[in-house]
């Protein structure tokens, strides 16, 4: 036993040396590159990773349920239901809410509202609860929903609202809980893009019935892959339990209780209801575990990029619009966007382009508006109303990195290529 320990801390110790020697993800101004995220993980996380691949325990199991009752406390939801990445918690949080054992379910044929600037599995998740996604237009500012076209858009079919704080920004969470109780609508949070945001001091997730956030590598913390579903709701968090691993009862609190009702079947196989295969891994919920107390630093770094962005580049407001944040709101930015204005001189692929040449990366702002890709055209949804500032933001939008690993030369070089290429462009 004592050499086996002795053997381990001969792995962790040059996984530690190793990492030290080629982990610097740090802006280098010699060779300067700017991606759009670094990895927040070192050698801390790798021998958390690596420790249950070396007792060989890696399915889901303790270390699982423990990193899930960590970020639940973290933020304030009775329970967490750690998953295999943030579509998943999509996925499951919406199948879960539509599924036949949930008191007040969504049933098929159901409207449920959701923003057209937006991912794909967002969506998705909808669709494949043969639920209508409903389509509304976003606020320029803020890029979350415009709550006046999310009204206009509600018919007696509405059951729900599945919203984005995008980029990190918390959508106006008084007016949006207003409107969901005059309408008796259920809110669904995709959070995915703003681990740590908060509104007016209480955390994104924690208001709807359901809230779900992704670990994937380029997201603020990282297991990876990896997302959870948080609520309040017992028995929804169970049926979430449940649906993760197959259907079957094994990871349920009451199991015992599924146990007793069907005495004539194997307790270990206990199927009640229609299932995934979504599990995380042990060395997953280890990584979490030491992700999670870094997340307040890494999100306060990525403020102060963001603050001195707007320092050097509001001198464009004239041809330049930026993401601005909801008011009594604290972003945690997942991304630094620049929409131009309709007398802007160039075009996105123009400076975007040249901003690439010079090692910045940057990309479209989330999917832009989901309805206008090709793919809606193969299930039934409904476009409501105007939707120009999800298209603007589509054609004219793009967005580059704020992630913990820039410093002020970093944001500073950015700016500094973005000052050349307006400074020389010609027609």
């Amino acid at each position: 036993m004592q050499n086996t320990e002795h053997l381990k801390q001969n792995i962790f110790a040059a996984v530690n040396e190793y990492c030290a020697a080629n982990h610097n993800f740090n802006f280098d101004p010699k060779n300067p590159v700017i991606r759009l995220h670094e990895p927040t993980f070192s050698a801390e996380e790798i021998n958390a990773f690596l420790e249950p691949m070396l007792t060989t325990h890696v399915t889901m199991g303790k270390e699982v349920r423990k990193f899930e009752e960590q970020y639940a406390k973290e933020f304030g939801h009775k329970y967490g239901v750690m998953n295999n990445s943030g579509s998943s918690a999509n996925l499951l949080a919406v199948a879960a809410i539509a599924n036949p054992a949930t008191e007040n379910n969504l049933k098929a044929g159901d409207e449920v509202i959701v923003p057209s600037l937006s991912w794909s599995t967002t969506v998705w998740p909808l669709i494949q609860s043969n639920l209508i996604p409903v389509l509304v237009d976003c606020d320029p500012k803020t890029f979350n929903l415009d709550l006046n076209k999310v009204e206009a858009a509600i018919t007696p079919k509405t059951r729900a609202i599945m919203l984005v704080h995008v980029y990190g920004n918390p959508c106006d969470m008084d007016a949006m809980m207003t409107l969901a109780k005059k309408y008796n609508l259920q809110i669904i949070e995709d959070t995915c893009e703003s681990m740590g945001a908060y509104y007016k001091g209480r955390a994104v997730g924690t208001f709807g019935r359901v809230a779900t956030f992704s670990f994937y590598f380029s997201h603020h913390i990282t297991t990876l892959e990896g997302g959870i579903t948080v609520t309040d709701d017992f028995k929804l968090a169970e049926t979430m339990r449940i649906m993760r691993a197959h259907g079957w009862t094994r990871e349920a609190d009451e199991h015992q209780k599924y146990v007793a009702q069907y005495p004539d079947i194997d307790p270990r196989f206990i199927f009640v209801n229609l299932g995934y295969n979504l599990r995380p891994t042990e060395c997953q919920a280890r990584m979490g575990q030491i992700q999670l107390p870094k997340l307040a630093g890494f999100v306060n770094r990525r403020r102060q990029n963001i603050e001195r962005y707007l320092q050097n580049l509001s001198k464009y407001s004239d041809i330049f619009d930026f993401q601005h944040e909801t008011a009594e709101a604290r972003s945690s930015w997942f991304g630094f966007s620049v929409i131009l204005k309709q007398n802007c001189p160039f075009k996105v692929k123009e400076i975007s382009d040249y901003l690439k040449s010079k090692n910045v990366e940057n990309r479209p702002i989330i999917a832009g508006n989901i309805g206008y890709h090709p793919v809606m055209k193969m299930y039934e949804h409904r476009m409501a109303g105007d939707q120009s500032a999800s298209n603007n933001i589509m054609k004219n939008g793009f967005a580059f990195g704020c992630h913990q690993s820039m410093n002020d030369a970093a944001v500073d070089y950015v700016c500094v290529q973005v000052d050349d290429f307006v400074k020389n462009y010609k027609k």
